[in-house]
Formats: C-alpha cells, structure tokens, sequence
C-alpha cells in the first residue's frame, strides 16, 4: 500500500512502498509541485527504481524553475538506494532522526 499527500505544514508525506504499481499515483500527485517542497519518508518502507524515476523526473523539471525537492527522514535501506543509485549527488537528503 502506497499513500501520499500534503501534511498540514504543507509537506509531502510518503507512506508504505512506491514501487512501479503505485508510480501512477505518485506521478500525478508530484505533477501538482510547482515550487521548492520537502517530501518527508519517515513511514516510506520501500522505494524501486519506478519510484526513483518519480521523484527524478519530478526534480528535472522543478529545477527549470531553480525549485528542487528536499527528502527528509530517509531510513537506511532508502538511503542506501539513492548512494548507490548516485541519486544522492542529485538529491538533498536528510537521514531519518534517530
């Protein structure tokens, strides 16, 4: 299961597993980020390279606009696939607090 939405201090909340089944869901919602947003993993169990692909395409057209996406609260397997993926040198990330 897949959740993503706005938190109400206007964050995006990931939740559950972004793998290629849900990337439709993920996509649409990243398609309505305009500006500068930080998207929170902290309940994010597992992302796939479809998943990846969301968030880099996302980001791309983000920076036309000099906007990024920051990613907070990255748990240690997510964060081993985007430093092993190289997507760390295109993210910022912020490991989960422990």
């Amino acid at each position: 299961m897949f959740h993503i939405d706005f938190s109400t201090e206007g964050e995006i909340v990931c939740s559950g597993r972004l793998d290629a089944a849900q990337c439709a869901i993920a996509q649409a919602f990243m398609d309505s980020v305009a500006e500068t947003c930080i998207v929170d993993f902290s309940n994010l169990e597992y992302i796939s390279s479809a998943g990846l692909g969301v968030l880099l395409k996302t980001q791309k057209r983000l920076a036309e606009s000099g906007a990024q996406l920051k990613i907070i609260n990255v748990n240690n397997h997510i964060h081993d696939v985007f430093r092993f993926s190289g997507f760390h040198a295109i993210f910022e990330i912020e490991a989960k607090q422990r």
